[in-house]
């Protein structure tokens, strides 16, 4: 049997890999709305983490954690290169953020979600210890038109363009950090409107590829596993990214280059996620422009989630309704406070 022969015959995600997957987000969701507005980040991020990790393993797959918590939060669980999945099913590269924007859940602002990509095995990126990406996204109508080395004015113009709209009804989302003053005053100047977020740009990109979201495109520097997450979400929805990597100082520049990474390449979608076999999945933790947050009630609690798929294009957007009693005769979270304050088997959940 040839090489090609193999590949052909290799088994790919399917379909049903959608609904398992997001299980996973809504169980890191489900924890993690137990701390929001707590003021404790590491504490709902660890919370979202083990619930992730431990739905994770139950999911029908070969996966290989290329994007996780990492070296960047020197993290015990899902980093990077942690095997996952049960260990049947297709091979795959995984990619988790359980909480992009702890310190939105922390403050109970709004835009917190738990987020989950899945890719073939080999089609995600490797930023190699490059925390942060220079980026613009945008949705479907200019997905062809954006270019990063082009001046900000001139990919507003063209984002107008394609639009069918003015260029002073263009709304750009950008991150609200010092490092964005002249990114900020050159939009300005060209006549677009500004929509700051404090965290979590990748519901931002995503944000500048679904309709009636009042945001058109995400420009600026983020972290750049959210830019490779964020990839999976437009790859599926007919949205372009185009990054380049952004190191901090000298000691991670080398690195990068050392890793043989060009720093002056710009990546495009296929570079950041290949393939036509690529799933995302995203949770509200509190409420927000793209998702629902987790509601908890006597009994229960709601979730929304948004599942993705490439291949197909589909994307669809899930109600939850979940039952605490349910859950506990056969999840191995535990999502009720009250049942785990009286199982001292349990530590006791805020």
């Amino acid at each position: 049997m040839t090489s090609a022969d193999a590949t052909s015959r290799r088994e790919l995600p399917d379909r049903n890999l959608a609904l398992e997957l997001v299980r996973v987000t809504e169980a890191a969701a489900m924890s993690a709305g137990r701390w929001v507005g707590r003021g404790d980040k590491n504490g709902g991020d660890g919370a979202a983490v083990d619930a992730m990790r431990k739905l994770i393993g139950t999911v029908s797959m070969q996966g290989v954690v290329v994007i996780g918590e990492g070296e960047k939060d020197e993290a015990p669980m899902l980093f990077n290169g942690e095997e996952v999945g049960d260990g049947n099913g297709p091979a795959c590269d995984v990619a988790v953020d359980p909480i992009d924007g702890t310190t939105l859940m922390a403050k109970g602002m709004p835009n917190a979600i738990a987020v989950l990509a899945v890719a073939e095995r080999g089609a995600m990126f490797d930023p190699s210890a490059v925390f942060y990406m220079e980026k613009i996204a945008v949705g479907p109508e200019a997905a062809d038109v954006i270019d990063l080395t082009a001046p900000v004015a001139e990919n507003i113009r063209r984002v107008a363009k394609a639009k069918h709209t003015d260029v002073s009804d263009v709304t750009v989302c950008i991150l609200d950090r010092p490092r964005h003053e002249q990114l900020v005053a050159e939009v300005r100047r060209a006549g677009a409107r500004i929509h700051f977020i404090s965290d979590g740009d990748v519901a931002g990109a995503i944000s500048a590829a679904r309709p009636n979201t009042g945001v058109d495109m995400l420009l600026g520097i983020g972290g750049t596993p959210e830019g490779i997450i964020a990839a999976s979400a437009l790859k599926c929805m007919g949205g372009a990214i185009q990054a380049r990597l952004w190191p901090q100082d000298d000691a991670e520049r080398q690195k990068a280059i050392d890793a043989g990474h060009d720093l002056d390449r710009v990546l495009a979608t296929d570079d950041l996620v290949s393939g036509d076999n690529v799933f995302f999945c995203a949770t509200g933790i509190t409420d927000g422009d793209l998702l629902r947050g987790v509601h908890y009630r006597s009994g229960g609690c709601t979730t929304q989630s948004i599942v993705m798929r490439s291949k197909s294009g589909t994307v669809r957007m899930i109600d939850g309704f979940h039952r605490l009693t349910k859950l506990r005769e056969y999840s191995t979270v535990d999502f009720d406070p009250k049942h785990a304050d009286e199982d001292e088997t349990l530590p006791p959940l805020p």
